[in-house]
């Protein structure tokens, strides 16, 4: 049985549109991100690798006694460098993300992150794996090598699967990439941080032991809203409607006040989170703020 023609056109479309993702990225920021990985042990590694028979001048510290008593004669645990880097993604897939009011929705910058972060860790042969979270659940992704993960990742993210299971926050996510994610590594945390779940704990309890970045999505009207008279307003997490009047001064003036409260509030706990924040937002060049931050990265490396 032959796909439908309009399956078709809609599977070329989105390859297409990958394609173009992936040269804008590898021209914008090629070289930038190569060699920011350092090796994560020094000397022969610390990471179990294949085991083989004791010979004459061996580590004794490396005989491996499970082993050894399993065969009956003493073997030795080789040892694995720790040069690979392993990227894990922790992808906010809410419904507040279908939101966007000027060049792009923020789920169209998750995607475009995502793919600027994916292509760039995997050209050396390093994995990336995935946690997607929305209302409905989270969904792995476990780490794979190559361009081909990349897509595949950001193919989903464009689809808009829905994950299945019972509801998930933030602090679901991060809390299972932090018991997947064993070896240290990167973290990129793509989120709006639109989540009252406790995601500040988790967070810092990543950053202790892996390198995160938080891509923080925003659009300039959760700051201000223009004077055009009565807005009709939807909550996509709930789909609760409210009209309000936005020829209101002093309205618009209480919504930019809570809004300026709701950011500091995010400033303070990326802070004390020590995780490294990028924001991009919906009427920016997305891609330039990421050259920002990856040449930035260098600088202080």
């Amino acid at each position: 049985m032959s796909p439908a023609p309009g399956a078709v056109a809609e599977v070329t479309s989105a390859e297409r549109s990958l394609r173009q993702l992936e040269l804008t990225i590898n021209r914008k920021l090629d070289g930038l991100i190569h060699g920011d990985h350092q090796s994560l042990a020094v000397g022969p590694g610390s990471e179990g690798g294949e085991g083989r028979l004791y010979q004459p001048g061996d580590d004794v510290r490396r005989i491996d006694w499970n082993l050894t008593a399993r065969s009956g004669a003493v073997h030795v645990r080789n040892t694995i460098a720790e040069r690979e880097l392993e990227t894990w993604f922790v992808i906010d897939g809410s419904a507040s993300l279908d939101y966007g009011t000027a060049d792009h929705e923020k789920r169209d910058l998750a995607a475009s992150v995502v793919g600027a972060f994916g292509f760039l860790v995997v050209r050396a042969g390093n994995r990336i794996g995935a946690v997607v979270y929305d209302g409905q659940g989270t969904r792995v992704v476990p780490p794979r090598a190559g361009r081909s993960a990349v897509l595949d990742l950001v193919l989903r993210l464009q689809r808009r699967d829905r994950t299945g299971g019972e509801a998930a926050t933030l602090a679901d996510a991060m809390r299972k990439v932090r018991l997947l994610a064993r070896r240290r590594g990167l973290v990129v945390v793509v989120s709006d941080l639109l989540d009252t779940s406790d995601w500040p704990q988790e967070l810092r309890a990543l950053s202790a032991r892996h390198d995160v970045v938080v891509a923080h999505l925003t659009d300039p009207r959760e700051d201000e809203l223009p004077a055009v008279g009565v807005l009709a307003l939807v909550d996509p997490e709930t789909g609760a409607r409210r009209e309000v009047q936005t020829s209101s001064k002093r309205f618009r003036e209480r919504y930019a006040a809570a809004a300026a409260e709701r950011r500091a509030g995010i400033d303070e706990r990326l802070r004390r989170s020590r995780a490294t924040r990028l924001q991009v937002s919906t009427d920016r060049d997305w891609l330039r703020d990421v050259v920002r931050h990856v040449a930035s990265r260098r600088r202080r490396r």
